[in-house]
């Protein structure tokens, strides 16, 4: 009996770290995702400064002048950008991503983002042409994101893609939906009017409006980066909320089963002592 309480008391000990590891989990991931989520308003006030700056230096006809850029779609050379999870403990939150894209035919070159994500797609016999780790915390985001538009801009440059579409895990009405936006050819008839006249420049436009460009692409790039992070953590916490009820069940089940068993113990301790007691009363 003293065993078997013994060992019930270190389950009940283990159960208990287990569940501060747990509840440690889903605090860090919730401080991740809400600072996440306030620095996506931040990029969203940046890439609306450079499209109201495109828009100015391209004048009225600025959405018409993309759209004639744009490649047929029959001739496209399709590319896409997909946000996975980095770490485990989120569920099947790649898994979704990935269901997304599974039955698409225009994938085209495959940029695949997040550790986690990247396992998920191989055991699926899914071979991205390029891939990267997410950060663990928000502020390398940025640095993740030269390294993401680097890596678009040089297969653009050689002619690999000449559009590109980007999935990730945001929030539609409050709840986690997988979106998909297109980041290249830009699509300007999202950008604010231009008013006025042209500004007086001293660069060609076309270079201005390329390099401009590029800076619009990488804070999307920053902004789906961002949204995904913090989807991913609000997934982990979401996954650690199920595991802390879970482990407070058993925890609550292995209490009563101690208090049961205790209880046991007194009732075998107080019959053997009152056996004894008879015994020395009638020794015969």
């Amino acid at each position: 009996m003293t065993e078997r309480l013994s060992d019930i008391s270190a389950r009940i000990d283990g159960i208990r770290q287990l569940g501060a590891v747990v509840k440690a989990m889903k605090g860090i991931a919730a401080a991740r995702a809400r600072v996440a989520r306030t620095e996506v308003t931040a990029v969203d006030s940046y890439a609306m400064t450079i499209a109201t700056a495109m828009a100015r230096a391209l004048g009225p006809d600025a959405a018409t002048t993309v759209a004639q850029d744009a490649p047929e779609p029959a001739t496209a050379k399709p590319g896409l950008l997909v946000f996975c999870a980095e770490q485990g403990f989120a569920g099947a939150f790649s898994e979704r991503v990935l269901d997304s894209i599974a039955h698409r035919p225009d994938t085209g070159a495959l940029f695949l983002i997040g550790t986690r994500g990247l396992a998920v797609a191989a055991a699926r016999g899914i071979v991205p042409d390029w891939s990267a780790a997410l950060p663990s915390h928000s502020p390398g985001i940025p640095k993740l994101a030269d390294r993401i538009t680097r890596a678009i801009f040089e297969r653009l440059g050689r002619d690999q893609i000449d559009r590109l579409d980007v999935v990730f895990t945001g929030l539609h009405a409050g709840r986690p939906t997988i979106l998909r936006q297109s980041l290249f050819p830009l699509d300007m008839s999202h950008f604010p009017a231009a008013r006025g006249e042209r500004p007086l420049m001293q660069v060609p436009v076309e270079g201005l409006i390329d390099a401009l460009g590029r800076d619009y692409v990488h804070a999307q790039v920053c902004k789906a980066a961002l949204h995904a992070f913090a989807a991913e953590n609000e997934a982990r916490m979401e996954a650690m909320s199920s595991a802390g009820s879970q482990i407070d069940r058993e925890l609550e089940t292995f209490q009563a089963t101690l208090r049961r068993v205790r209880q046991e113990a007194i009732t075998a301790e107080i019959i053997e002592l009152g056996t004894g007691a008879a015994a020395k009363r009638d020794p015969g």
